[in-house]
């Protein structure tokens, strides 16, 4: 038996990257998937590449009445809605605070923190009706500490997340719905190249570059990819994890854990050296 045999999902932000490959994941493990995306032709041409139990709902997360419609259309079609994997989000501004663009700020807030907000506001209701379901999150290590991404904007819109999950989380576990977050280390896909400029396929094909680039940034000697996050979802959303609310799962190749050995090492062998000539 698939570990998602029966379940009804909506994946957000699932025309690339993390959304994808989580698309792909469960549907493989038996489950109906409803994801969007801005992109129509995107999302069309991976229901024709997945077939079986996937569809596409064209949906702008930052507009809630298209959120609610995304919802609602799901339980129509279905019947129910047991796991909602809130994973669309973009690039934020960059550079110093002195400089910030507030439009792009707002923007960018829309994008990854109220999404969030309003797909839970939605997707809670029919959950709690229920008695039982699986929001998960998409947050970031760079809402754990500074300093790990190109934008402070989007390191406290990813700090924002991983806490309002716990907030929620507590609401809603008493009506036997559990809310978790995922916070991804240096995955490579396209948001990189989208926060430097890139657009489409170019940002898209820019995630080898990045992949590359990744590589030696934590302890395990190589960049995460979309698979990673994809199999901690598949985790939070099956019923391998029904005694699991309130958490954030770090997934980051150890990135978090502290100074890296070798560069630790190295610091205490130069340490020991001046004492030596002392």
């Amino acid at each position: 038996m698939a570990r998602l045999d029966g379940k009804v999902a909506i994946i957000t932000g699932g025309t690339s990257g993390i959304g994808t490959r989580t698309v792909e994941v469960f549907a493989d493990e038996g489950a109906t998937v409803v994801f969007c995306g801005r992109r129509a032709d995107r999302g069309d041409a991976i229901v024709a590449e997945i077939g079986g139990k996937v569809e596409f709902i064209q949906t702008d997360v930052t507009v809630e009445e298209e959120v609610a419609h995304l919802v609602n259309e799901t339980v129509s079609r279905h019947g129910r809605l047991d796991i909602m994997f809130n994973n669309a989000g973009g690039p934020a501004p960059t550079g110093s605070i002195i400089d910030l663009d507030m439009p792009a700020y707002h923007k960018a807030m829309d994008v990854l923190v109220a999404s969030v907000a309003q797909c839970m506001k939605h997707a809670a209701p029919v959950m709690k009706a229920q008695g039982s379901g699986s929001i998960i999150n998409n947050g970031s290590v760079a809402g754990h500490q500074a300093g790990w991404s190109s934008s402070m904007i989007y390191s406290a819109a990813k700090a924002a997340v991983i806490h309002l999950t716990r907030c929620v989380a507590m609401e809603l576990a008493e009506s036997g719905v559990r809310v978790n977050s995922i916070s991804p280390g240096g995955i490579a896909t396209g948001i990189f190249g989208k926060a430097f400029g890139l657009e489409g396929e170019k940002a898209e094909g820019s995630a080898k570059v990045v992949e590359q680039a990744l590589a030696n940034m934590q302890p395990i000697k190589r960049a995460g990819i979309p698979d990673d996050i994809a199999q901690a979802a598949l985790f939070l959303a099956s019923d391998d994890s029904t005694f699991i609310s309130a958490r954030d799962i770090v997934v980051d190749g150890g990135l978090l854990g502290g100074r890296q050995w070798t560069a630790h090492q190295a610091g205490m062998g130069a340490m020991k050296a001046a004492f030596d000539a002392i």
